[in-house]
């Protein structure tokens, strides 16, 4: 009978230490920031990369890392350094190469 006892008590334990099943909460949808999806027109420097219709700056950034991409501009030792062909030069300001954070502030500047 004592054994009985505990693997009741046993049970009781296991039955209590169980979580509570959480109410599964639908995620809420993200809205993109208007600031993001605004157009921008890309100057004729940066033109001669990305195109010179207006679009996003997501796009204009997508376009850009595709066009680093597709030549092999990226460096290879230190791949957060941007190694710049005769057209980034001129959007990059002279300079042969940037840091991928540089980068962003330097095309900022061509874009109205």
């Amino acid at each position: 009978m004592a054994a009985k006892k505990k693997t009741a008590k046993k049970a009781a334990k296991k039955a209590a230490k169980k979580p509570a099943k959480k109410a599964a909460k639908k995620a809420a949808k993200r809205k993109p920031n208007a600031a993001f999806m605004k157009p921008v027109t890309p100057n004729e420097k940066l033109a001669a990369v990305v195109g010179s219709t207006p679009i996003p700056r997501t796009e204009l950034t997508k376009k850009l890392w595709a066009y680093i991409k597709k030549n092999n501009l990226q460096d290879k030792k230190n791949r957060r350094m941007i190694n710049a062909d005769d057209k980034l030069k001129v959007v990059f300001g002279g300079k042969a190469q940037v840091s991928m954070f540089d980068m962003t502030k330097l095309v900022s500047k061509n874009v109205k």
